[in-house]
């Protein structure tokens, strides 16, 4: 399957314009009057609905430009869970994090037994379609039983020495990232 870039031919605007608009809309929580009025503040009238036209027939290129250009994650995979509370009701906020500090991918489910661990794990893989070469997690039975039925062949750690350091990557920002401890 090739993906060409969609042609500009016939519209009003530069090309440069269309694209900023396009990426303003995409990239900041702004709805289409709100990118409007920063286009005028910069000098460029245009009304909201060639920018609905325009998100709508380029951001799916847009967005697929972006996603080529997404590096690949690494290839040690910190996973976690935490307690939360939805309207008074306790459920689970799972997330896994590589050692970069990327957030890989985040599921709230209410139980926090094997078959939740199961499930995170296939929707995590399901999206990167890319195995790790290793998962450390907390002591947490859940994600051995994960693990064994559905990564066999990754090398699994389990301490909570090193889920702290889950915890620091995913709160680093991505200029100061915290610095692991050494595998063994």
């Amino acid at each position: 399957m090739t993906t060409s870039m969609p042609s500009y031919k016939g519209h009003r605007y530069p090309v440069e314009i269309i694209n900023h608009c396009v990426w303003l809309y995409f990239r900041f929580p702004l709805s289409f009057r709100g990118v409007e009025e920063l286009m005028l503040e910069r000098g460029v009238v245009v009304s909201y609905e060639p920018i609905r036209r325009w998100c709508a027939t380029f951001g799916q290129a847009y967005a697929n430009q972006l996603r080529r250009r997404r590096s690949r994650p690494g290839d040690r995979w910190h996973l976690d869970e935490v307690f939360i509370k939805i309207n008074g009701t306790q459920h689970y906020l799972w997330w896994a994090v590589d050692q970069h500090g990327n957030v890989l991918d985040v599921l709230v489910q209410s139980r926090r037994n094997g078959n939740a661990a199961k499930r995170f794990f296939r929707k995590l893989l399901k999206g990167l379609q890319y195995v790790p070469r290793v998962i450390v997690t907390d002591k947490l039975g859940s994600y051995q039983v994960a693990h064994r039925e559905l990564l066999p062949s990754v090398d699994h750690r389990r301490s909570k020495y090193f889920q702290q350091s889950s915890r620091e990557l995913a709160s680093a920002d991505s200029t100061a990232r915290a610095v692991l401890p050494p595998e063994t």
